[in-house]
């Protein structure tokens, strides 16, 4: 009688397969930058840089959205998280789309002023 030769499966092309996958899903992801929520285009300035402290408020503005913090919210809940602001010194990094209206801008800059909040930096491209 002849002794069958037990099978067994091969893993080489399986592990071949997960490392594709694996680079595909790394080449594809898109990864988060500063916890930004709104996608912005910035204008571009030829002034030189400072450095912010880690400790900071953000807000970003595109023509229709408002993101405080990385999440997108309306502009009573704005004022209502400026007003929960403890630290009235603590940097406002204001990230503007260059296609907002200077209108928008300027009622930003208002709802800031009103809750005593004048450390501001405005972020441009390089």
């Amino acid at each position: 009688m002849k002794r069958r030769e037990k099978l067994s499966t091969d893993l080489t092309p399986l592990v071949d397969v997960i490392f594709i996958l694996l680079i595909f899903f790394i080449v594809t992801s898109v990864f988060k930058k500063d916890e930004l929520a709104l996608m912005l285009n910035l204008p571009s300035s030829n002034a030189k840089e400072s450095n912010i402290e880690k400790k900071e408020i953000t807000l970003e503005l595109t023509e229709e959205k408002i993101a405080y913090q990385g999440k997108e919210m309306e502009l009573n809940d704005l004022n209502l998280a400026l007003r929960l602001i403890k630290n009235r010194n603590e940097p406002i990094i204001l990230r503007i789309d260059k296609n907002v209206k200077y209108e928008r801008v300027v009622k930003i800059l208002d709802l800031l002023q009103e809750h005593n909040l004048n450390n501001l930096a405005l972020i441009t491209k390089e």
